[in-house]
């Protein structure tokens, strides 16, 4: 099973796209085919960079695609969920077990209400996921019904995940406009993610931090 040939099957696409109905309808951000296919790259980025193989790169990229199709069954305890379903259609698909233990593992374990950055790959992907604000992920066309974190993510009008060339840090860089979102609205919905991104950084011997316009407040 490669990440080509999962991007291609019909049944998960039908499970990404309907997990995504479902927070919709619910008044979340976009989590469809951008989200996860930006996530993909990025953990993939992420790990190339580090030195990883190209085998663990193929996991992180097929863990990224799968990350939120627990969605379908519930928002709350999804990545729990989501590693359940993702175990299922992988082990359906024949792929090795140490291969589908690791993808399992990194998705249920990349959400900051209880993962942890257990392995590389589950370090990168909670890297890659907690970094995608961006405003094309706001679906509410109303900007007068914005919840906190529609403004958040309708404020930032660039972001950047990098890795600096020494291999000592990984920064994450937000321009916000505070016409919509304001710094301090950024952390109170998103320090628990920052917290969960730091020790990613140290899973993987990076140092993580955070700027925004111009100041480094992590």
């Amino acid at each position: 099973m490669t990440y080509k040939e999962l991007k291609e099957n019909k049944e998960i696409a039908s499970y990404i796209k309907r997990a995504d109905e479902s927070l919709l309808a619910l008044g979340y951000t976009e989590h469809s085919f951008a989200h996860v296919g930006r996530v993909a790259d990025t953990a993939s980025y992420i790990l190339e960079t580090m030195g990883f193989g190209d085998h663990d790169i193929e996991l992180v990229k097929i863990a990224a695609y799968l990350h939120d199709i627990g969605n379908l069954v519930n928002r709350i305890d999804h990545s729990q969920s989501g590693a359940v379903m993702a175990f299922r259609l992988l082990d359906h698909m024949d792929m090795p077990a140490d291969d589908i233990a690791t993808i399992v593992t990194a998705i249920g374990n990349h959400d900051e209400g209880t993962g942890v950055a257990v392995n590389p790959i589950a370090a990168a992907l909670i890297l890659a996921d907690k970094s995608d604000v961006r405003r094309t992920r706001v679906r509410n066309n109303d900007i007068t019904t914005f919840d906190i974190h529609d403004r958040v993510n309708y404020s930032v009008t660039d972001a950047s995940l990098k890795i600096d060339e020494s291999k000592e840090h990984i920064t994450l860089t937000l321009e916000i406009d505070p016409q919509y979102s304001s710094v301090m609205d950024y952390f109170e919905i998103f320090l628990n993610r920052m917290t969960l991104c730091r020790k990613a950084a140290e899973r993987l011997k990076l140092q993580f931090k955070l700027i925004i316009n111009g100041q480094q407040l992590l």
